[in-house]
């Protein structure tokens, strides 16, 4: 019996990498993902290895079937929730398998903060199609036996999905370096107050999420919009909020460089990432709820 427990443990870790990749980007939580592979082990370890010819398509659809479960009672929790909602960021160095599952380098931006707000913008079942087609590279006939669907309706799923993707991702990525610089100048100018300084490094659509979760004072319960409105919402909320004798670094958090506050103790008080289209900023999603600062 100790013999084939340990063999259901040997399987399961060899490809534990890709099923919490694939968990965390289903549902943009590491605690919940953490959560549903303890759940995947317990049906695994029920069933008998000799039964199963393919052990990653089979823990694949477990872990997939309990996402989807879980994203519609989530969806459900979401609309009590107290201002916008935005997924857990997690260091990359506490999870590398994030982007290289199972040894294969996967697209890091597939993990970034703007990549998982789209994602949120799917259906659960579009969702998993795009991420098991376009990310895991699955095939439809492996994709259509997870899902219990035809591989045809899985086909429709997975267009629809990319075309709201394509549509909704800036055309022209910024390079890490791009990245870094600018956010370097938008952490420099959110410090002094410059007002003129950091309206010039955003865009005239520009948009702050904040997620606070009803739990930061000062966190924005609608989205801010246009340049002058943003600025001046961040130099307010970075005088009057941030902690004292708080530290403030740079550091990879979902493939990006990303800005982390800490308090004076060295806990997390806030997660700040942007992105960046043609040479300005974007978006800017800041993230200070504490129960989704704990992967960081």
């Amino acid at each position: 019996m100790s013999g084939e427990r340990d063999g259901h443990v040997a399987v399961f870790q060899q490809h534990r990498p890709l099923l919490f990749s694939l968990a965390y980007r289903m549902l943009g939580s590491a605690a919940d993902a953490e959560d549903i592979l303890q759940d995947a082990y317990l049906r695994f370890q029920s069933a008998s290895l000799d039964g199963i010819e393919a052990p990653k398509a089979y823990l694949s659809a477990i872990v997939i079937r309990l996402c989807l479960n879980h994203l519609t009672s989530a969806r459900a929790r979401r609309g009590t929730y107290v201002g916008p909602w935005l997924p857990e960021p997690v260091l990359d160095a506490a999870h590398p398998e994030l982007t290289d599952p199972e040894t294969r380098a996967v697209e890091a931006d597939t993990i970034s903060l703007a990549f998982l707000v789209l994602l949120e913008q799917l259906t659960p079942s579009e969702r998993a199609v795009f991420l098991l087609r376009e990310v895991f590279e699955y095939e439809y006939e492996e994709i259509a036996k997870t899902l219990n669907r035809s591989a045809a309706a899985c086909r429709q799923l997975f267009s629809r999905a990319r075309s709201h993707i394509a549509d909704h991702r800036p055309r022209f990525q910024a390079s890490p370096e791009e990245h870094r610089r600018l956010l370097d100048q938008f952490l420099r100018a959110s410090r002094t107050g410059d007002l003129e300084g950091l309206t010039a490094l955003l865009a005239d659509d520009v948009t702050v999420w904040a997620d606070g979760g009803g739990k930061v004072p000062g966190a924005a319960l609608r989205p801010v919009h246009g340049r002058l409105n943003v600025a001046r919402f961040l130099i307010g909320v970075t005088a009057r909020f941030a902690p004292p004798g708080g530290r403030f670094a740079v550091v990879n958090v979902n493939g990006k460089p990303t800005l982390l506050v800490q308090r004076a103790d060295g806990t997390p008080f806030a997660v700040v990432s942007i992105e960046v289209e043609r040479g300005r900023i974007r978006t800017v999603w800041a993230i200070g709820n504490p129960d989704k600062l704990r992967a960081v």
